[in-house]
């Protein structure tokens, strides 16, 4: 029997492991979020982890607010960076595995093709500079099978979500600008967290190692919103719009479509394509 520690419980990836903890008998979850767990108290992670005694870790709590991360650095970097620093010496110590949940806001979005593992990561925000230190600090300090996973426009029917935005805002109005010049490809958190049950038991690392989820296939938020409203009939005007148009504080990727090649290898992962999750999640909304 494994007791895992699954941070950020009540966010969507942690909301959907939770759905599938029936699944996976002989795991024993403990779900924290903020109330029952302040993973930026050093003191407070470790005794609860010596005090369960935790041997998987699975981080999925994070600071994602992406604009308001430019002017709470402090904030995002306790939550991104020094919580994931600390996350790794406990598990270093005391022989636990983490699996530290990243994204593809390390990288700048200037590729062409997709992103694998080794590519130069050039965080362009906050949020992106914070997740990427969090990665760095947790290789240096390198606790042994344990890995990170990077992931892209996650989405579940839980929490808030681009497309719980776009069904609430398709019902509002007659017409909707979004944009179609970045490209990446949406991750089903309900996919990516049956991805991660799957893989611990064959963790098995000497350096930590980075790894990239996605669901398959490409596409623009566009063609996500519009794949979004014809699957749930819902009728209205959807115009493509540029980025600069569309003005955010922190700047987003314009090409973040990441290559799953290495974790498909590695663990024998199976990627659903993005449409299909999608309608497999709006089933279930």
């Amino acid at each position: 029997m494994h007791n895992i520690l699954v941070t950020g419980g009540n966010g969507q990836l942690g909301s959907e492991i939770k759905d599938l903890e029936k699944n996976y008998p002989k795991y024993s979850f403990y779900f924290t979020d903020i109330k029952e767990l302040d993973i930026t108290n050093q003191l407070s992670v470790k005794i609860f982890i010596e005090k369960n005694n935790i041997d998987i870790i699975i981080n999925c709590a994070a600071y994602t607010a992406v604009d308001r991360a430019e002017n709470e650095l402090e904030l995002s970097d306790k939550i991104n960076h020094l919580a994931v620093r600390n996350f790794a010496k406990i598990a270093k110590e005391q022989g636990i595995k983490l699996i530290q949940v990243s994204t593809d806001y390390v990288f700048d979005g200037t590729n062409y093709q997709p992103y694998i593992e080794t590519n130069e990561p050039n965080p362009q925000s906050v949020y992106g500079k914070t997740k990427l230190d969090g990665e760095l600090a947790m290789q240096e300090i390198n606790p042994e099978d344990s890995i990170i996973i990077r992931t892209s426009w996650v989405y579940s029917s839980y929490g808030n979500n681009f497309v719980k935005t776009m069904i609430r805002l398709g019902k509002e109005r007659d017409e909707l600008g979004v944009i179609f010049d970045q490209v990446g490809t949406p991750t089903y958190a309900k996919d990516l967290a049956k991805a991660i049950l799957d893989i611990i038991p064959q963790l098995e690392t000497k350096e930590v190692e980075v790894y990239h989820y996605s669901n398959e296939g490409v596409c623009s938020w566009y063609d996500f919103a519009k794949a979004i409203f014809e699957l749930n009939y819902i009728s209205v005007k959807v115009n493509a719009i540029e980025t600069s148009e569309y003005p955010t504080i922190a700047k987003r990727p314009l090409y973040s479509v990441l290559s799953k090649s290495k974790i498909k290898k590695q663990f024998n992962v199976e990627v659903p394509y993005w449409k299909e999750s999608l309608t497999n999640c709006l089933n279930i909304l």
